[in-house]
């Protein structure tokens, strides 16, 4: 029997829904319109659809956005300078820059200079630390997608046997803690990972984001597991995968994420979710 798909396409529709109302409940009461800035370096192609996307979703939202497109010969002082700004601008509640940036730019020295009521990527070290400890505020935005989407099945995660492959600090990492969170029993897998596959038959919970296509075999998944595929590749004939077999897993999953129209939209979703929060935050 094939899984039931998870469409996060349906499920980030009904999230922008709540957030567009509560976007204008809080300015019937005189409260601030949540403001998204998005910081843009360089002519990166999917980068620019990224951008775009967010700021679609912010208008059918209510969510003001501001978008800062700098050139690729931007310095790291004029980039921090502009984050500075934003920082300091009552119209912005959220700031989130683009990645990956050029190779001259340290991306980690602009994360910790955001302000971390307005990381709306949850990238700071404050915002994992306190989804480390447990008390999230902002948390990433993948991660944070894949938990409701997890939420959505109705499953009761509480004792399962999960599995993350893939150990970026994007999602691998945060994914790790919010499964934890939910009380499952984690392994997290990157390339130095011996007998994969063998780690993957024994998962009630297979998360998926390592960037190469249709890597994971459909047959390694346990029967009745719950399927989430983060990555994203296009092939040399133009069509989208993820980094999972789909086509043999859904034979064997209970419940799986197609690609694309999974996990993509969430993310975006839970971004305007975390801006709703940090102007909340903001506002106290």
């Amino acid at each position: 029997m094939s899984a039931q798909i998870i469409d996060g396409s349906k499920l980030a529709s009904q999230i922008h829904e709540q957030i567009s109302k509560q976007v204008q409940e809080r300015i019937a009461q005189g409260l601030s319109r949540p403001g998204l800035a998005v910081v843009l370096v360089g002519e990166d192609p999917a980068s620019k659809v990224y951008v775009r996307n967010k700021h679609r979703a912010c208008e059918k939202t209510g969510i003001y956005s501001r978008q800062i497109e700098l050139s690729e010969k931007t310095t790291q002082k004029e980039l921090l300078k502009i984050v500075d700004d934003l920082n300091s601008d009552p119209e912005i509640h959220g700031i989130l820059v683009q990645f990956p940036l050029p190779k001259h730019l340290d991306p980690k020295e602009i994360i910790e200079r955001i302000h971390p009521k307005k990381d709306v990527d949850g990238f700071h070290p404050y915002n994992v630390g306190r989804l480390v400890q447990g008390m999230p505020t902002l948390r990433p935005c993948t991660p944070y997608g894949v938990i409701k989407m997890l939420e959505s099945t109705g499953v009761d995660l509480t004792g399962k046997d999960a599995i993350m492959v893939g150990a970026s600090t994007v999602v691998g990492r945060p994914m790790l803690l919010e499964l934890l969170l939910k009380n499952c029993t984690v392994t997290i897998c990157h390339k130095a990972t011996q007998n994969l596959s063998e780690k993957i038959r024994r998962s009630e919970v297979v998360v998926v984001a390592i960037g190469n296509p249709e890597f994971i075999k459909g047959e390694w998944i346990k029967e009745g597991a719950i399927v989430i595929d983060v990555g994203i590749n296009r092939l040399p004939d133009g069509r989208l995968v993820g980094d999972i077999e789909f086509d043999v897993a859904k034979e064997r999953a209970s419940f799986i994420t197609p690609v694309p129209g999974g996990v993509g939209p969430m993310t975006i979703a839970m971004l305007l979710v975390n801006t709703l929060e940090a102007a909340k935050m903001l506002d106290e």
